[in-house]
């Protein structure tokens, strides 16, 4: 059983990496100019960092600041991901997570849950990739978040911090269907270049180049 387990998991992350080499919109090229968006990785989880308010879109109506602790900032920009429930709530550092979670997220799934971050002109870094998509790309990676949106009123949760919440959101989060492919999804859908199957933040960050220091 053991060697049995071992072999799944070695397989699965062989085809993690098959998977987040086939590209989607693999033509697209990144404009000169446009709007610059961050994709966000602390090495197993991603993020989209989106400017706060531009003409396609401002977040402010969807999440306000009045929702996290630390209100009073002049915030310039969010960051946004989709995760599982349990996972989200009751998993502070990587260390905290149980091995029942992860097996019943592999066997069953677990509820979708967006995690949103209030930051403060961040700084392009090993952990915030820059990218320029074009006006016409943003607006339809916009329409794709949205429709991640929580559906009626909102239900929030505490964030890990003073400047982060949690809000309940449609989806079922899946061996398969995992934060890191959101990520992907959401970029694909805007039209970016980026992977077919992208499991593991690696998947997803491997088709953004590293910020210039």
């Amino acid at each position: 059983m053991l060697l049995g387990a071992i072999l799944a998991i070695l397989l699965f992350a062989l085809a993690g990496w098959i998977g987040s080499s086939i590209p989607r919109n693999s033509g697209w090229v990144e404009p000169d100019h446009g709007v610059e968006i961050m994709i966000e990785t602390n090495g197993v989880h991603t993020a989209l960092i989106l400017p706060l308010v531009t003409p396609e879109k401002d977040w402010r109506t969807e999440f306000p600041a009045s929702d996290v602790p630390l209100s009073g900032e002049p915030y310039t920009h969010i960051s946004i991901s989709w995760g599982e429930r349990e996972v989200f709530l009751n998993t502070p550092t990587w260390w905290d997570l149980s091995p029942a979670t992860v097996l019943r997220i592999i066997g069953v799934g677990g509820e979708g849950m967006l995690h949103v971050a209030h930051y403060v002109r961040p700084a392009p870094s090993d952990y915030a990739r820059p990218l320029t998509i074009s006006r016409e790309e943003y607006r339809r990676l916009v329409a794709a978040i949205e429709q991640s949106l929580p559906r009626g009123e909102k239900v929030r949760h505490g964030g890990y911090g003073s400047q982060d919440v949690f809000y309940d959101a449609p989806g079922e989060y899946t061996a398969s269907n995992t934060c890191n492919q959101w990520t992907s999804d959401m970029l694909a859908k805007a039209g970016v270049r980026t992977g077919w199957w992208t499991p593991f933040a690696g998947g997803v960050t491997k088709w953004v180049p590293e910020a210039k220091t």
